[in-house]
């Protein structure tokens, strides 16, 4: 299977040298194949950064909050809870007919404090955690029942050797931990998708415990709808081929995969690690930031060629694939700006920072616009 895609990727390469400017946009694109989304920072979601907007509305159907919905801004006190941005957030995504996606639930990053301690700072019980985390999730998931259509329930539970990471959540509560924040959020909204999110499952150790982990919650009775691959990708890993087993093996326990936070990172690498840890941070350096004046074309075009290559696998996949959502709208919204190095400029989407087309956004169209015959071979 995976010759058959490269050969029809080798054979699209002449098709689009030879094409015009596609003149479609991303959801028309692959509505046939999958929704298409980006995350959506608050300037975006309220009409601040005008470009952003008009740009969501055309190309995309489906969004994803960056910070909104995560616990340290809707919950950053025991009894206090702010819902004014996330309201916006879900009012933006229902005037504009989306598919809303809320994340994150349970993560061991952006969660205040107070959620692991008492009042003298000491870990608190796993009774007590559990009611924490119940009443967190009943009145998140409650609030936008019918509105949000599917949640990151857990985010990046595992370590990269494919163990259970030891967070405050697994020291205090223990493995069920994650059985019971399913439990939870089906109970608050029964209709709601959930979802499994993280980075890495690209890598075969990590890939094996996230299937087990999958294979264990589905065997608790967790209506697990999908696996989420956050998507943060480098321009030499994962191969198109390690895209396509990951792909294949989450597909063969009976969920769909969401490829959920897409970019490609064209910086040269602060460190060897793969994991998007957002806890990296490493000092700016003129070497590692060399596109401050813009990306040469021959950088370009080898994004729009990377970019091609795992949209050609992503569309043989669409029966499998149910959304493929970018990590934000254009390069200047991106997290790469400053991570895991402040103050660089990234240049991973596919829209640059006038919110303009890179070559990339052609590439990735033309994988949807294949000649009948050729997509015959895939």
């Amino acid at each position: 299977m995976f010759m058959k895609i490269m050969t029809t990727v080798g054979i699209m390469g002449i098709f689009l040298a030879t094409s015009g400017f596609a003149q479609t946009t991303l959801k028309e694109a692959f509505k046939n194949d999958f929704l298409i989304g980006a995350a959506l920072n608050e300037a975006a979601f309220t009409g601040q950064n005008i470009n952003a907007v008009a740009l969501i509305k055309t190309q995309f159907n489906t969004i994803s909050p960056e910070n909104v919905l995560k616990w340290e801004s809707i919950h950053p006190k025991p009894d206090q809870y702010d819902f004014s941005a996330a309201d916006r957030y879900v009012e933006f995504g229902q005037k504009n007919k989306m598919f809303i996606v809320g994340h994150t639930l349970v993560w061991h990053n952006q969660t205040p404090k107070w959620v692991f301690q008492d009042d003298q700072g000491n870990p608190v019980d796993r009774d007590t955690l559990l009611k924490r985390m119940h009443k967190h999730i009943s009145t998140v998931v409650g609030r936008y029942k019918g509105k949000i259509g599917g949640w990151d329930v857990v985010n990046e539970a595992l370590n990269e050797d494919g163990t259970l990471r030891d967070s405050p959540w697994e020291k205090i509560i223990g493995e069920d931990y994650l059985l019971k924040a399913y439990q939870f959020a089906h109970e608050a909204d029964p209709q709601a998708e959930l979802y499994y999110n993280d980075y890495s499952l690209e890598n075969a150790p990590k890939q094996n415990g996230a299937v087990a982990l999958i294979k264990k919650l589905q065997a608790q009775g967790v209506p697990i709808t999908a696996v989420g691959l956050q998507g943060h990708y480098k321009m030499d890993w994962p191969g198109p081929q390690q895209v396509d087993a990951t792909i294949q093996a989450f597909s063969k326990l009976g969920v769909k995969v969401m490829i959920t936070e897409l970019d490609l990172d064209v910086l040269p690498p602060a460190t060897r690690s793969q994991a998007a840890e957002v806890s990296m941070n490493f000092a700016l350096q003129a070497k590692l930031n060399p596109y401050t004046n813009g990306l040469p074309d021959a950088v370009q075009q080898t994004l729009a060629k990377r970019y091609a290559d795992l949209f050609a696998v992503f569309v043989q996949h669409h029966d499998t694939i149910s959304r493929v959502t970018f990590w934000g709208v254009t390069d200047g919204d991106s997290w790469l700006n400053n991570w895991p190095v402040k103050g660089r400029a990234a240049h991973p989407l596919l829209f640059n920072r006038d919110g303009k087309p890179k070559p990339a956004f052609n590439a990735v169209i033309q994988t949807s616009k294949l000649p009948q015959d050729l997509q015959k071979l895939m």
